[in-house]
């Protein structure tokens, strides 16, 4: 190999590991689940809370932290209109999610709310349209993340980028309860070979210590994949064929 070219390749896992710091490896609160999904190791997601619609995504983040400080399991999106917005909760029943929205209003915690119904989201969808459709809502939504600068407040083991959080907050907006952290995540997949990766799967690495699952990304096509790197940057798209990446690769999974 020419010099130039080895050159190049120490630079690129150089770059890498300078900008990947592992994914949070603290649990969060266990959300209450009742509908399992069939041909799949992943239940669906019931009645969630809406709340904010800011332009400012400080503000969006302001108010997920605050919910994240009341106990509450909360994520900001950026939506179609281009908007953040703010959700939480896994509730059982349209009911009980309304008697919970309710009360955080009667305390000052949250101004306006609606409630998003199991019917809403892609995997509902699949008996009709099939799992492809899910995948390709996957990457969609992923997309719509890139160049956000994701991060998870409230306590300093969640500030910065968190990437299984990233890998969470895509799967739940689109139905599928996935687990917030990345090794639990690993182990709720089903294992699939590198040359049969399709959209929407995951892909892990050992970026910390060897043979330990520490970072996600989404699989997005053509070798590629989402994910949220390190505190400082965006999310971002990067390449399996990294040197980086490819000798730090665990596997890949799937939950379709």
């Amino acid at each position: 190999m020419h010099w130039h070219s080895l050159i190049r390749t120490a630079l690129a896992i150089i770059l890498a590991a300078a900008t990947i710091s592992g994914c949070s490896s603290r649990p969060g609160p266990e959300p209450h689940v009742t509908r399992p999904m069939p041909e799949t190791q992943l239940s669906t997601m019931d009645y969630s809370i809406q709340v904010g619609a800011f332009s400012v995504l400080g503000n969006a983040v302001r108010l997920m932290n605050s919910l994240e400080n009341m106990g509450l399991e909360a994520y900001y999106f950026r939506d179609q209109d281009g908007l953040y917005k703010v959700r939480f909760g896994n509730y059982p029943t349209y009911q009980s999610a309304r008697q919970h929205a309710h009360r955080l209003q009667g305390q000052g915690a949250i101004a306006a709310f609606f409630v998003v119904i199991p019917e809403s989201y892609a995997a509902a969808r699949i008996p009709r349209l099939g799992k492809d459709h899910v995948r390709a809502e996957i990457v969609r939504t992923a997309h719509g993340f890139i160049g956000i600068p994701y991060r998870w407040g409230g306590t300093s083991e969640k500030s910065g980028f968190d990437c299984s959080g990233l890998t969470m907050v895509v799967y739940r907006q689109n139905g599928l309860n996935l687990p917030r952290v990345s090794s639990s995540q690993f182990q709720a997949g089903r294992p699939i070979p590198r040359n049969a990766i399709q959209n929407g799967d995951l892909v892990f690495f050992a970026t910390r210590n060897p043979r330990q699952v520490s970072h996600v990304g989404i699989y997005i096509g053509n070798g590629r994949f989402i994910h949220a790197p390190a505190p400082g940057r965006s999310v971002t798209v990067e390449q399996l064929s990294n040197p980086y990446f490819r000798s730090r690769f665990m596997g890949a999974r799937t939950y379709l």
